[in-house]
C-alpha cells in the first residue's frame, strides 16, 4: 500500500524505529504496522561508483541486486565493500531466474544448483572481507600487547585463526533461511522468499513452520510415506524441497502458459485462489499472462519490502562501531578525540528528538535542480476568491474593448484626430500599460527559471533539523580541537559573535521532502530521516557536517570505489563566453561528488574524470545545463610519472650488455655527456656534485630507484605521511604537542617499521631514520635523504636539538633544499610529469665558503658603520646563527654580491637543488610509468579471439581468464594502459556484435619497460632493428606526445626521405 499524502509522511517521520534508510519515497502498510522506507537508487556502471558511495553513506541498509545468468560481476564486489566500509546490512535480491526458465531452459535441479552456486559466491566475497577485519584487529591487538607485554591476551597472539574461531559471522552471510534473499523476476512481477511457502506447506503438510523454515534451502527431502523431512538429498538421489514445493511450481507454470494449455492455466488459477481479467486470459502475448498471475500470487513488492522491513536496521540500531569510524577522520582514532566530541557519540546511539539533543545531519552531495522544481516557484491552485476576482477583471476588459470597438467604428472614414478625441482617454494607454507591466517580468522570470538551484542530499543522524534555524556548517578539513583553542571553554556568545575558525560557516536552512522528481516544504525533519537542503550553495562544495554544536567532528570522507584519472581540456567555441564556462565547470564541481576542476599553469580548464562515460555525463551537463554554450573539447591527457630503474643487465636483443662487439657508440657517448653541462661533477657510481651560481655552497646529490613495495607503502600511507607534516610544522612554530595521541603515535611507528623491513641491504643502511622529506606536495612517493654529517634532519624527530652555529645555519636554509626537492618531485626531466619510486640522497652539503663570505662581509660592514654586535665581535654574531639577519642586512645595503647577480641565497639553494636532483636522475637509466586500468571482460567463446585481438592491439596485458561454472561465458581479467583505453568498450562491443562489454577500472602504475632514449649500438641490435630502429618505441611515442602538448622541445624529423614522398599517389 503507497501513499503519498505529505501529512502522513510527516506523521511517519516521527516514528524513528519504522523508519528504513535503504537507497523515491514509499509508504508501506506492513502487515499491522506503518513503516517509512526511503528508497535511494544508485546506477551500476562501475564510473559512477562515488553515486553509490554518496547514498550509501547516509543509509541504514542496503538491497544487493544480482543477475541470476551473469551472477556475481566486479561491480558486485565493488558494491560488497562499499557496504562493509561503511558498515551497513546488506540483504540480497536474486533478479531474472526467468531467464533460466525462458532462456537457459534450465531444469528445477539445475536452477537451483546455480542459485546455490551464486550464494556461495557471494558469501565467500563477504567471509574475505570479514577475515581481513579479523585479522586487521588481532594485528592491532598484537602490536597492543607488545606495547604491554602483560596484557591477558598476550598468550593468544600466536594462534592465527583465534580471532576467527571465536568471533560469530553466521548473521553476515546471505542464506533464505535467515530471510535476507529473495528470488525475483522483475519483469514478470514475482518475487518470494521461503517463509510465506513455509507457512502455506505448514498447514498443507503438517510439518512446524519452524521445521520448514530451516529446511526448505538446503540438502533435505520429504518422506511423504513416514511425514518426515530428511537429510542428504543428493546421495539418496532424491529431489531437494526448495526444487519440489517451490521451483517445480513456478516451472509448470511458466510451462503452461508458454505452451498455451488452457485447461491447465485455469486449473492452476482455480488452486490459487485467483481471479484472472478476460482481458488478460485472452491475450496472445504470454507474458501478460504470466505477469496477471504471479502478480497476485507472489507479489514481488510484498516479498521485497517484508524483507527490508524485517531484516534491515532501523537509523535507532546504528553500531557504536559504525559511530566511531564516522567521526574519526584520516589517521586519527575515537580516543584521540577531544572529550567534548566523544560526549556526542551518546547523541549518535540515542538518536533523539528532544529540544536538548544536539542537532547532527550529515549532506552527502548536492544535486542541482531547475529553479522551477522548488516548491516557492511552482504554481499554485488558484482560491475561489481569486478565481471571482480574475474573473471579473475579464468580463471588464471585455466590456471595454466592446465600447472602444462601438466608439471607433463610425469615425473610420475621417482622416482627422477626431478619432482620437471621441476615443475613451487613458483606456487604451492603460491597456497598453498594463500589458507592457505584465510583459516585462516575464524574460526576467524566464531567466531565473532557467537557473540550476542547489539541493543538499542529507541525513538527519540526531536532533530535529527546523526550518529558519541557524546551524554550523562544518567543512571537510575542519578541526574541532581549532576551536576549542581559539574558544574558551563553556562560551556563552551568541554564535555570529564567534571568532572566525577555519572550515566553519553559520547559515540558517530551508527543509524539503524528497519525493521522487519532487520536493516538498517541511517545518521540521526529526532524526532518521533522509532530506533535501536548501540554502548551503554557497556554503558548501560536494559534502559537509552540519551541527548545533562546534565540537563535531566532519564525517570521515566519502570512500569512492574509481579514482579521476581521465583528463580534458575544456574551452568555449566563443572566446566571449568563458565567463559562462568558468561559471559552468564551478556547478558543475558541486553537483559531482567524483569530478574534479582544474586550472593548469598553462591557464587551461581541466576536468578530471573517473572514466569515459563519466566525462561524456559531464561534458553533456556542462553543455546543457551549467554553461549552456557551445564548448570545445581537447583529446584526453593522459597522465604519466616518471622514474629511474636498476641499469638493465641484458640488451634489447636478450644479450649480455658488455660481451658483444660495439659498433659506432662514439655519438651515443658524446649524447649521453652532452645532458650534462659544464661544471658539474659527474661520480662512475651516479653522484652529482653541483655548486650555487654564487659558488658559495656545494651539493652532492645521488638518486636510487625505490623497490616498488615501498612506493606500494608510501602511496597508501599519503594521509598519516601528511598528518606527520603537520605535526612537524607545529613542532617549527612552538606549538605544544600533547595533542600526539599514542594510537597515532603507534601508527607512526608502525609505517616506519614497514619501511624498514622492506629497505633492506647495504645501500640501505639506515636510509629511514635519515629521511628528511617526501614528495611531490611534501606526502607523495618519493623520498629525501640527509647523509650530510653537519646538519641531521628527519620526519620522524624532527631538526637535532644542537646549539651549534651549523646547526642553526643548516637548519635556517635545510627548507630551501626541501623546497628544490619538491620542485625537482613534481615536474621531471623527460617530460614535466610527476616522479615516483625515487630516493634522493643529499651526500654532501659545503656551506664553508659561504661562512667565510658571511664573516667577511659582516667584519667590513662593522668598520664602515662601527657597529657590534650585542654579545661580542662579529664571530660571535655568526655562532648566534645569524644567517637571516646577515641576507636581511646585506639586502638592504645592496652591497654583497649575493644578492646583487644571483638573487637571494635561499632562492639559488632551491635552483640548485632542483638542478641537482635532475641532472641525478638522468645518469641513471630512466623509464616512464603509465596508468593501468584493471579491465574485467565478460564474453561467450565463441568472441573470445576478437577480444584477445582488441586487447594486444592495445598494449593490453591477460592475466587470467576461467569459465563461468554452469554457463558459456568466460571472465577475463586484464590490465591495460589508459593512454590506450579510449574507445576500447566502443570497439569491443563492435567487434564482438555487442556479445562483450568491459568495466574498467584504475588499478595502479606501471613501468613501461622500454628506454624512451634508447637506440641501437651494438651489431646485433643493428641486424634486429635496422640502423634507424624504425620499428615503435612505445615510451618515446608517449614522451614526444606528452612533451608536444605541454609546448616543451621534441627532437624528430618532420620528413624523414624527402626524395621517396613525389612517388606517393596524393603528392605527384
Amino acid at each position: 500500500m503507497v501513499l503519498n499524502s505529505l501529512d502522513k509522511m510527516i506523521q511517519l517521520q516521527k516514528n524513528t524505529a519504522n523508519i528504513r534508510n535503504i537507497c523515491v519515497l514509499a509508504h508501506v502498510d506492513h502487515g499491522n504496522e506503518e513503516y517509512l522506507i526511503n528508497l535511494i537508487d544508485s546506477p551500476g556502471h562501475v564510473d559512477f561508483s562515488s553515486e553509490v558511495s554518496t547514498a550509501v553513506r547516509i543509509c541504514d541498509g542496503c538491497i544487493i541486486v544480482v543477475d541470476a545468468v551473469e551472477g556475481v560481476c566486479p561491480q558486485t564486489q565493488a558494491v560488497l565493500r562499499q557496504a562493509w566500509l561503511e558498515n551497513i546490512r546488506p540483504v540480497l535480491v536474486i533478479n531474472k531466474i526467468d531467464r533460466l526458465i525462458v532462456e537457459l531452459k534450465f531444469t528445477p535441479q539445475e536452477a537451483y544448483s546455480h542459485l546455490k552456486n551464486i550464494l556461495e559466491q557471494i558469501n565467500a566475497l563477504t567471509g574475505t572481507l570479514f577475515t581481513s577485519k579479523v585479522l586487521e584487529e588481532r594485528a592491532e591487538r598484537e602490536t597492543e600487547s607488545q606495547v604491554n607485554p602483560n596484557s591477558e591476551q598476550g598468550e593468544q597472539v600466536y594462534d592465527w585463526s583465534t580471532g576467527l574461531e571465536d568471533t560469530d559471522d553466521s548473521h553476515l552471510y546471505f542464506s533464505p533461511e535467515q530471510g535476507n534473499v529473495v528470488f525475483t523476476s522483475a519483469i514478470d512481477g514475482w518475487g518470494f522468499g521461503i517463509e510465506p511457502f513455509a507457512r502455506i506447506y505448514s498447514q498443507k503438510i503438517g510439518i512446524k513452520k519452524e521445521v520448514l523454515m530451516k529446511t526448505l534451502w538446503g540438502d533435505y527431502y520429504i518422506n511423504m510415506k513416514a511425514k518426515k523431512i530428511m537429510k542428504g538429498d543428493q546421495a539418496k538421489g532424491k529431489k531437494p524441497l526448495f526444487v519440489q514445493l517451490i521451483l517445480e511450481n513456478i516451472w509448470s507454470l511458466y510451462d503452461a502458459v508458454l505452451k498455451k494449455d488452457k485447461d491447465k492455466i485455469d486449473k492452476i488459477v482455480t488452486s490459487l485462489g485467483l481471479k484472472i481479467g478476460a482481458r488478460e486470459a485472452r491475450h496472445s502475448d504470454p507474458k501478460v499472462q504470466i505477469n496477471a498471475i504471479c502478480n497476485q500470487w507472489l507479489p514481488i513488492s510484498h516479498a521485497v519490502l517484508a524483507m527490508v522491513c524485517q531484516k534491515l536496521p532501523s537509523p535507532l540500531d546504528i553500531t557504536a562501531e559504525r559511530v566511531e569510524r564516522l567521526m574519526c577522520t584520516g589517521s586519527q582514532t575515537f580516543d584521540s578525540l577531544p572529550p567534548e566530541t566523544q560526549a556526542l557519540k551518546a547523541a549518535f546511539m540515542k538518536c533523539g528528538s528532544e529540544d536538548t539533543a544536539p542537532v547532527i545531519i550529515f549532506v552527502s552531495k548536492m544535486f542541482a535542480v531547475d529553479a522551477k522544481a522548488l516548491p516557492q516557484n511552482k504554481p499554485r491552485p488558484l482560491t475561489q476568491e481569486e478565481i471571482a476576482q480574475r474573473r471579473e477583471r475579464a468580463r471588464q476588459r471585455h466590456a471595454e474593448k466592446l465600447a472602444a470597438a462601438q466608439g471607433q467604428a463610425p469615425l473610420e472614414p475621417t482622416q482627422d484626430g477626431s478619432a482620437l478625441e471621441t476615443c475613451p482617454k487613458g483606456e487604451e494607454p492603460r491597456g497598453d500599460e498594463q500589458q507592457v507591466e505584465s510583459m516585462t517580468p516575464k524574460p526576467v522570470l524566464q531567466e531565473e527559471n532557467n537557473q540550476e538551484s542547489f539541493i543538499a542530499f542529507a541525513r538527519v543522524f540526531s536532533g530535529v533539523a527546523r526550518r529558519g534555524k541557524k546551524i554550523f556548517v562544518l567543512g571537510p578539513k575542519y578541526s574541532p580541537l581549532e576551536f576549542l583553542r581559539r574558544v574558551p571553554l563553556g562560551f556563552s556568545a551568541p554564535p555570529d559573535g564567534l571568532p572566525q575558525v577555519p572550515h566553519m560557516a553559520y547559515c540558517a536552512l530551508e527543509l524539503y521532502l524528497l519525493m521522487g522528481r519532487e520536493l516538498e516544504y517541511l517545518e521540521e525533519v526529526p532524526p532518521g530521516n533522509v532530506l533535501g537542503i536548501g540554502g548551503l550553495q554557497d556554503f558548501v562544495l560536494k559534502s559537509a557536517t552540519l551541527c548545533s554544536l562546534p565540537s563535531c567532528p566532519p564525517f570521515i570522507p566519502l570512500n569512492f570505489e574509481a579514482t579521476p584519472i581521465v583528463r580534458v581540456a575544456v574551452e568555449p567555441k566563443h572566446p566571449s563566453e568563458m565567463p559562462q564556462l568558468v561559471k559552468g565547470m564551478k556547478l558543475l564541481n558541486q553537483a559531482d561528488p567524483c569530478v574534479q576542476i582544474l586550472i593548469q599553469e598553462t591557464g587551461e580548464h581541466v576536468l578530471v574524470t573517473a572514466g569515459e562515460v563519466h566525462l561524456q555525463r559531464c561534458l553533456d551537463d556542462l553543455k546543457e545545463r551549467f554553461a549552456k554554450i557551445h564548448i570545445s573539447v581537447s583529446e584526453p591527457i593522459i597522465p604519466f610519472r616518471e622514474t629511474i630503474t636498476k641499469p638493465p643487465k641484458v640488451d634489447m636483443v636478450n644479450e649480455e650488455i658488455g660481451k658483444q662487439q660495439k659498433v659506432a657508440v662514439i655519438h651515443q657517448m658524446k649524447e649521453d655527456q652532452s645532458k650534462i653541462p659544464e661544471g658539474i661533477q659527474v661520480d662512475s657510481d651516479g653522484l652529482i656534485t653541483i655548486t650555487t651560481p654564487n659558488k658559495l655552497a656545494t651539493l652532492s646529490v645521488r638518486a636510487m630507484p625505490l623497490p616498488e613495495e615501498v612506493t606500494q607503502i608510501l602511496e597508501e600511507n599519503s594521509d598519516l605521511i601528511r598528518s606527520m607534516e603537520q605535526l612537524t610544522s607545529s613542532l617549527n612554530e612552538g606549538e605544544n604537542t600533547h595533542m600526539i595521541h599514542q594510537k597515532t603515535q603507534e601508527k607512526i611507528w608502525e609505517f616506519k617499521g614497514k619501511l624498514e623491513q622492506h629497505l633492506t641491504g647495504r645501500r640501505w643502511r639506515n636510509i629511514v631514520d635519515q629521511i628528511w622529506s617526501f614528495g611531490p606536495r611534501k606526502c607523495g612517493p618519493n623520498i629525501l635523504v640527509n647523509k650530510s654529517e653537519d646538519f641531521q634532519n628527519s620526519v620522524w624527530t624532527g631538526p637535532a636539538d644542537k646549539a651549534s652555529k651549523e646547526a642553526s645555519r643548516y637548519r635556517d636554509l635545510g627548507n630551501s633544499i626541501v623546497s628544490g626537492f619538491q620542485l625537482a618531485t613534481l615536474s621531471g626531466p623527460m617530460c614535466e610529469e610527476p616522479l615516483m619510486g625515487v630516493c634522493f640522497v643529499l651526500e654532501k652539503w659545503d656551506l664553508s665558503k659561504f661562512e667565510e663570505q658571511g664573516a667577511s662581509d659582516l667584519a667590513k660592514e662593522g668598520q664602515e658603520e662601527n657597529e657590534t654586535c650585542s654579545g661580542g665581535n662579529e664571530n660571535q654574531k655568526l655562532q648566534d646563527g645569524c644567517s637571516e639577519a646577515f641576507e636581511k642586512r646585506t639586502s638592504q645595503k645592496g652591497e654583497s654580491p649575493l644578492t646583487d647577480c644571483y638573487g637571494p641565497f635561499s632562492g639559488q639553494l632551491i635552483a640548485t637543488m632542483k638542478e641537482a636532483c635532475r641532472y641525478a636522475l638522468q645518469v641513471k637509466p630512466q623509464r616512464l610509468m603509465a596508468a593501468m586500468y584493471t579491465c574485467d571482460i565478460m564474453a561467450t567463446g565463441d568472441v573470445l579471439g576478437r577480444v584477445y585481438a582488441v586487447l594486444s592491439k592495445r598494449e593490453g596485458r591477460v592475466l587470467q581468464e576461467e569459465m563461468k561454472e554452469g554457463t558459456d561465458m568466460f571472465i577475463i581479467k586484464a590490465v591495460l594502459p589508459v593512454a590506450e583505453s579510449f574507445g576500447f568498450a566502443d570497439e569491443i562491443r563492435k567487434r564482438t556484435s555487442g556479445l562483450a562489454s568491459p568495466q574498467l577500472v584504475f588499478s595502479h602504475w606501471e613501468i613501461i619497460p622500454s628506454d624512451p632514449f634508447w637506440v641501437p649500438t651494438t651489431e646485433e641490435e643493428y641486424l634486429h632493428f635496422g640502423e634507424k630502429a624504425d620499428s615503435e618505441n612505445q615510451a618515446r611515442k608517449y614522451m614526444n606526445a606528452v612533451r608536444k602538448r605541454k609546448g616543451l622541445y621534441v627532437e624528430e624529423k618532420i620528413v624523414e626521405h624527402a626524395e621517396k614522398q613525389r612517388t606517393l599517389s596524393k603528392n605527384k
